[in-house]
Formats: structure tokens, sequence, C-alpha cells
């Protein structure tokens, strides 16, 4: 932060707000239980654990009385608000006045993505255990995901859509969010799972742009997993590099 910055007021974006359909105690548990945290948040990873204990414990002072969960060493902070039966999730950051941008900010694209695979756990598989498959980086051309996919036409939030997807000759479910850089649809065939498609736009560090797609199932064999897995990784391979998150 420069010093100009500094010594202006620093004011509250709303990054992701999210209506859950789970009471605010059952909520606030989920982003303070490891075990319940791994249910929705990033994707299955060997240091998973490790990230989550990093950022929701030994970095997270959490206020029980406000449902207020705040991490050490960024301005970001979850709360949690009770209405009746369910529940409004948000993710605030605090700046100073005037330093918001139109930037690619993959911290932020995130806390989007989390958050609604939060309200998705709640809604469509409360209890469940998801399994996740992850791909990140550049496309080979010019086309990021969501238009190879097509679903830079899918309909708006909460309409369903049927199209081929990937290796999937036809694919159905519904459109379960929208946002500037990104989108999430359920896909039936995945045990009604989740596919998030964050598309990063051409920077000078990276001119074609970059992807990142989380598939998360619930219910399949790991014979039918392995499977998912083995086709969209040749479609991957075929269309993206890979690379690291961020690199």
């Amino acid at each position: 932060m420069t010093e100009a910055a500094a010594d202006k007021p620093m004011e509250d974006h709303v990054l992701v707000e999210v209506a859950v359909p789970a009471p605010a105690d059952a909520v606030w548990a989920a982003l303070r239980d490891p075990q319940k945290i791994k249910d929705w948040f990033g994707w299955e990873t060997d240091g998973l654990k490790d990230e989550i204990d990093f950022i929701f414990v030994t970095h997270a002072e959490a206020d029980e009385a406000s449902r207020v969960v705040r991490f050490v060493g960024v301005n970001d902070r979850y709360e949690v608000e009770a209405r009746g039966d369910s529940s409004l999730v948000r993710v605030v950051r605090s700046a100073p006045a005037g330093t918001w941008t139109d930037v690619f900010d993959g911290m932020i694209e995130g806390w989007i993505s989390f958050t609604w695979q939060l309200a998705f756990a709640f809604a469509r598989h409360p209890g469940q255990t998801r399994r996740t498959l992850f791909f990140s980086g550049p496309p080979r051309a010019d086309r990021l995901a969501r238009s190879l996919l097509g679903l830079d036409a899918a309909p708006a939030a909460g309409e369903p859509w049927s199209m081929p997807l990937g290796p999937d000759t036809e694919a159905s479910g519904h459109v379960w969010f929208t946002a500037r850089h990104q989108i999430g649809v359920s896909v039936d065939a995945w045990g009604d799972g989740l596919l998030v498609v964050v598309d990063q736009p051409p920077t000078d560090n990276k001119p074609r742009g970059s992807t990142m797609l989380t598939l998360t199932t619930y219910g399949l064999s790991e014979e039918q997993l392995a499977d998912l897995k083995t086709r969209w990784q040749a479609w991957w391979d075929e269309r993206f590099e890979t690379v690291a998150p961020g690199c």
C-alpha cells in the first residue's frame, strides 16, 4: 500500500454475497470446523488440510457473537447473517477509498468460487462428501474455457441448460451462479455436481489469459471418478497447458 493510499479512509466492498438455505449456526460451523471447511473450500490436493489450517485456524480471528471471521494479513472477512431459517454469507474487503479497480484479482475470484461452493453444498448436498478434479493453466490457442465449453452463451442463473460439455457428448443441469470472470453450473451426470469455470483475461504476463476448472462430484464410484478424470484430462491437455494457479 502506498503512503497516499494509507492516508485515505477505509471503505468496505462486498466481494460476494450468497443466500444459503441453512441456519446461521450451521453455516458458521462450516466456516470454523476444518472437517466441514474441506467440504466446500478449494479442491482436493495433498496440501488442502494445511491450507485450511493456515487460513481458517492459525491466521483467522473469529468473533463468535457477531459471526465474523477475519483473516490475518489481509483486509478480508467472512460474515454470516441470520435470516430466519436461512443465512446470508458474504465476503467483505476493506481498502482505502477510491482504490477499487476492474483488474482481475485471483483472491477475489477464489472467494467468489468458494462461497458459491459453500452454498451449493448446503443447498444440494448437506452432509455429503464431495470429490473434486481441478485443472489450471493458459490455453494453447486464444480461447478460454467458457468459450470452448459454450458456457459464454449459458442462460441466466437458476435457468436449466443442456448441451455438449467438454468430453461429454451431452450434459445438463442448472446455472448455479454467474460473475464477471466465472460461471458455475450444476451437472446432473456428476451426481448433481458442480462445474466452476474461472477465466482470467489476457495480460502482459499472460497474453492468452488463463483458466481454472473445478469439477465437484457426489456419489461417483472410484471407477466413475477415474473415467471422468481421464476424459477431462485428455480434453484439457489438447487445449490447455497445465500451470499452478498464480504462476
